[in-house]
């Protein structure tokens, strides 16, 4: 911080003092702003020492108050007798009701931290404090409601200390407790044998995470805890009996979990989340872990080595909204007991994720008896052969499955049976080889998208009645044809077809739809024929072809005028037609993306020999991969005055650019593997340099021209 502050008298708001390397003595200034408020930082007390603390004043109009050491609390210079004489020195206002203590390097902390006269203090932090070895007596603090415990490296024992002596009742407002990174904590004494002493009463929230060490039981009788959290304690043993009004309950990573069997089993009607996940002994009867777990709402397992049944343990699909099953290797299957089946609990089950179960080789008879059940993913099942047979959820809306290599069909039913599904996603199913045996989509349908199945050769054989589908997105697949009826579907507003290398083409004046804005065909080897109607599809806005059959042709009657985007690339016949048709009758496109290969005898862009003009309205071009391109054709280039990018790549006989005049719009250029073009661009000898040096940002096969990557 800059000297002088003092004088700033009537500063109210100041969010970080910082303090400088040799600039300790600055922190005296504190004691001249006597009207700063609110939430107040103190950062780099390493560079303040016990001398210079004592001069300083902290304002009792401050509201919250952090006091930062910087994070080397291994350098040398830091001594651990200094940084406890700073904090000695830097006792709060009374008044005070947030405080937080980052990487203090000192091995006990100051007295005043536990001193009953900060009687408003609602919120503690204590981060990465790694030479403390106990932790300061916070019980008494009447008004602490939230207590924070991170990066205590040589903490091994809680118990009395945290809590006070001689305190009947301690943490009486603490609602919020957390530890966490506390490598070496071994044991935490809640001094329960003490029944005089009501401890922990109010406490809500409950988290303990990556403290690897600590052995033993958590507290018992918390008897308004809301939420607990126990990640990565791998020794600890975790019991759920005594917590009547838990509502959130996440474990992952832990030694055991329990159950009292001493008292009877009451069921948790409170609780709405359970995640359990890592847990290497799970040690409760099935008869109590139903009444426990049966009712949360959201209900999630995984990474559970051991689990071949869910009914062995008490586990149910139903009873739950929401469903999530994650790598269990052994599950072999999700049935419930016919007893289980109670028709108010299944019908609440709206959501079910299942992923990386490999030995899953089917899923539950019951699904069609989940009539709320509206969402579905599977993901990595590689057993599983089949979605369903006869047992579709009823009201199914989405639907994804990803990585089942054996999956071969989704339903093998003669019925209309998935009457309401909205979204279908299919990846990387490898065996798939039928998607609807009855040869009809959905009627609902309005999301298709399929993705890595190379064994996929026909989806349905019409789109009779899909009135509905929107968007068709088909990649890397071995479909043949699209299904008939495309123009039926008067909501179609898009179809993507990427690497599909046995699509030839789909039926003619099939895109009718009023709404449809993009159709895009890449790397579809045999592709050879767009519909001969496309120009007749008004409301298309962008057209991308690339890397389909050499052969494939103009459409007869053109391209729509209103597209804004076009790419077309390894289509030398479109190219051709395009140019002689007349690009610039394309009058709102604004995009242009145009590939030269096996246009061997274009040397000029726009075509000189032919007077070829460009749409006045673009606003980006991209050309790529004419080999034999000598020039920019300038004439070519009138009028284009809303032109912001040029982009050029692999044109390595290209020697110049467009005519300086024509470049005034642009606000990008951008050349590689342009040998020729590169050498000309230099700024102290290219005869082009001229023509580029006003553009505000040019590159140069990855190097910044203008302005200069030193600039």
């Amino acid at each position: 911080m800059p000297s002088g502050f003092d004088q700033l008298t009537q500063l109210q708001t100041l969010s970080n003092f910082v303090i400088g390397k040799g600039d300790g003595r600055l922190i005296s200034e504190l004691k001249n702003l006597s009207n700063l408020r609110g939430n107040f930082c103190l950062s780099g007390l390493e560079n303040v020492n016990g001398e210079d603390a004592r001069e300083a004043k902290l304002n009792e109009k401050l509201d919250g108050l952090e006091l930062q050491w910087g994070t080397d609390l291994e350098n040398s210079t830091r001594k651990t007798e200094v940084e406890e004489r700073v904090l000695d020195f830097l006792h709060p206002p009374k008044m005070l009701e947030q405080l937080i203590i980052e990487n203090y390097g000192g091995v006990k902390f100051s007295s005043w931290i536990a001193d009953s006269s900060l009687k408003n203090l609602s919120s503690l932090k204590l981060r990465n404090c790694k030479n403390c070895k106990s932790l300061p007596s916070v019980g008494r603090l009447p008004l602490l409601k939230d207590l924070s415990i991170f990066g205590f490296d040589q903490v091994q024992k809680i118990g009395v200390e945290l809590f006070g002596e001689n305190q009947l009742n301690p943490f009486a407002s603490l609602e919020i407790l957390s530890f966490e990174r506390l490598p070496n904590w071994k044991e935490w004494d809640t001094c329960e044998g003490d029944e005089k002493v009501l401890k922990l009463p109010s406490l809500r929230e409950l988290s303990i995470k990556n403290c690897p060490q600590l052995l033993g039981r958590l507290p018992t009788h918390l008897a308004s805890l809301q939420k607990l959290e126990i990640h990565w304690c791998t020794s600890l043993v975790v019991s759920i009996s005594s917590y009547p009004s838990l509502s959130e309950l996440s474990i992952e990573g832990c030694a055991e979990l329990v159950d009292d069997c001493s008292s009877p089993a009451k069921e948790l009607s409170s609780l709405q989340t359970l995640s359990l996940s890592n847990i290497s002994k799970f040690n409760i009867p099935a008869d109590r872990t139903m009444l426990r777990f049966g009712n949360s709402e959201h209900f999630k397992i995984g990474v559970w080595q051991e689990l071949a049944s869910l009914s062995r343990h008490g586990f149910s699909l139903v009873g739950h909204r929401f469903i999530s099953v994650s790598s269990c290797p052994q599950l072999q299957s999700l049935e419930a007991k016919e007893a289980e089946l109670q028709p108010d609990k299944i019908s609440r089950v709206e959501s079910l994720r299942i992923c990386d179960c490999e030995r899953l080789n089917r899923l539950p008879q019951v699904l069609h008896e989940l009539t709320f059940l509206t969402v579905m993913v599977i993901d990595k099942c590689r057993s599983l052969v089949s979605f369903a047979e006869n047992n579709v959820p009823p009201n199914l809306k989405k639907l994804r499955i990803e990585q089942c290599e054996n999956l071969e069909y989704l339903v093998d039913e003669k019925e209309d049976i998935c009457n309401q599904l909205q979204l279908l996603e299919i990846k990387r199913c490898s065996k798939l080889s039928c998607l609807f045996s009855n040869t009809k989509f959905p009627i609902t349908l309005k999301y298709l998208t399929i993705g890595g199945c190379p064994m996929l050769e026909y989806m349905a054989e019409e789109f009779e009645e899909s009135a509905c589908l929107e968007s068709i997105n088909i990649t890397d697949s071995g479909i043949k044809s699209l299904p008939r009826g495309l123009d039926k579907l008067i909501h179609l507003q898009e179809i993507f077809l990427r690497s599909c290398s046995n699509l030839v083409s789909f039926e003619e004046c099939g895109l009718l739809s009023t709404s449809f804005r993009a159709f895009v065909v890449e790397s579809c080897g045999n592709f050879g024929a767009l519909p001969k109607c496309m120009a007749s599809i008004t409301s298309l806005r962008r057209l991308s072809v690339s890397n389909c059959s050499a052969d494939i042709s103009f459409p007869s009657e053109g391209f729509p005028a209103n597209l804004t985007s076009l790419a077309i690339s390894n289509a030398p016949k479109i190219y051709r037609s395009l140019v002689e048709w007349g690009l610039n009758r394309l009058t709102s496109l604004q995009s242009l993306t145009i590939g030269g290969e096996g246009c061997s005898n274009v040397v000029s862009f726009p075509e000189k020999g032919i007077g070829m003009m460009l749409p006045p309205s673009l606003t980006y071009i991209r050309l790529v991969r004419f080999e034999n391109l000598e020039f920019m054709f300038s004439e070519g280039f009138q009028d284009l005055a809303s032109l912001k990018v040029l982009e050029i790549f692999q044109c390595p006989k290209l020697t110049s650019l467009p005519a300086e005049k024509e470049l005034l719009s642009l606000g990008f250029l951008y050349i590689s593997s342009c040998p020729l073009l590169k050498e000309e661009c230099s700024s102290d000898k290219g005869r082009e340099w001229s023509k580029i040096s006003h553009i505000p940002r040019v590159g140069i096969d990855g190097k910044a021209v203008i302005p200069r990557e030193s600039d």
